[in-house]
């Protein structure tokens, strides 16, 4: 029989945490909707051309190590938002999302497949879930206990203050 007031835990995942997950999911998209694009012609024929159709961009080394320094950004902001301190990954991961958010819509003006579309939608929201739960990154007001010259801070007191 099941019990009508249980609820399943819903634990609050850290913002660390969902920051890395999105980065990961984006990243993927990416790769996935780039990979697919080997299934059409025209992409398929500009590679074996050397060029990028529509850019107009040669297949070169120059253009392989920027296409490579453009992936490693999202792919290392995976790791950056566990590892960094909250003063430095929260700007970071606003301004390189929003970045990133940009470019890809950029590369999607004027593309007529449906599934680039779809892709560049998908991680054009997820860049921008990035931006957002980092701009409303949680703060934590820490209460500083006052310490008495000669007590342990947090030990009680024996006595209670004299008024002057």
């Amino acid at each position: 029989m099941i019990n009508r007031n249980q609820t399943r835990d819903d634990t609050k995942v850290n913002v660390k945490i969902m920051l890395s997950g999105l980065w990961a999911s984006m990243v993927f998209v990416f790769a996935y909707v780039d990979i697919f694009g080997f299934w059409r012609s025209d992409i398929l024929n500009g590679a074996l051309a050397g060029t990028v159709p529509g850019a107009g961009f040669e297949i070169n080394q120059s253009f392989l190590t920027l296409t490579t320094l453009y992936i490693l950004i999202p792919s290392m902001m995976i790791s950056f938002s566990l590892i960094a301190p909250t003063r430095f990954n929260r700007p970071v991961n606003i301004v390189v999302s929003t970045l990133y958010a940009a470019s890809v819509v950029a590369s999607a003006v004027g593309e007529t497949w449906a599934y680039y579309i779809l892709g560049s939608v998908v991680e054009t929201v997820l860049l921008l879930t990035v931006a957002g739960i980092a701009w409303f990154w949680p703060t934590t007001t820490h209460q500083v206990a006052k310490t008495v010259p000669g007590k342990q801070p947090g030990s009680i007191p024996t006595t209670l203050p004299r008024s002057n």
